[in-house]
């Protein structure tokens, strides 16, 4: 009998991506698998959280109606922080980390997936994905407040009064 081979998947926005998807079917094609899928928050705050989980949940649909075994959970906003919060070195193997492509994503200007490899100790695969044409079912972006392009000069008029009606 093999040993299942634990293997830990970062992503967010490539959660339920066409690449991030065929990635782990060939990874799976090798050896018995189970996927663990962390997907940080999309942003601080409850709405940040929510976004997330709608994002993970989609994201796990789709991988399951592959034929993975997978299970997942919303991490901290700071991918690194989630790596930490889940990580336990007897538990995983392998780590997978989805990215957008050079130049649009985040991660990559912090070199995610080289720090990644460093805390966890293993192996890191990192996996390019495009940016999603359409966004998954149900997922909409977090929601920011846009007071216009002269909210940063707010600050100016703290402590004044307000204008005479």
């Amino acid at each position: 009998m093999s040993r299942t081979t634990n293997i830990l998947v970062v992503a967010t926005v490539t959660a339920g991506s066409d690449e991030l998807r065929a990635a782990l079917r060939r990874r799976a094609e090798r050896s018995s698998i189970a996927f663990t899928l962390i997907v940080p928050a999309t942003g601080l705050g409850r709405a940040g959280r929510e976004s997330a989980a709608k994002q993970l949940e989609a994201a796990l649909d789709s991988l399951r109606a592959a034929g993975l075994e997978i299970e997942g959970r919303v991490g901290d906003s700071d991918p690194i922080l989630a790596v930490y919060d889940v990580f336990e070195p007897a538990r995983f193997d392998e780590v997978i980390v989805s990215t957008l492509p050079p130049g649009v994503s985040k991660w990559l200007q912090c070199d995610l997936p080289h720090r990644v490899a460093s805390v966890t100790g293993l192996q890191v695969t990192h996996v390019v994905a495009q940016e999603p044409k359409a966004p998954l079912a149900g997922v909409s972006p977090p929601e920011h407040p846009h007071r216009g392009v002269l909210a940063p000069l707010e600050v100016l008029t703290w402590g004044a009064k307000p204008p005479p009606v």
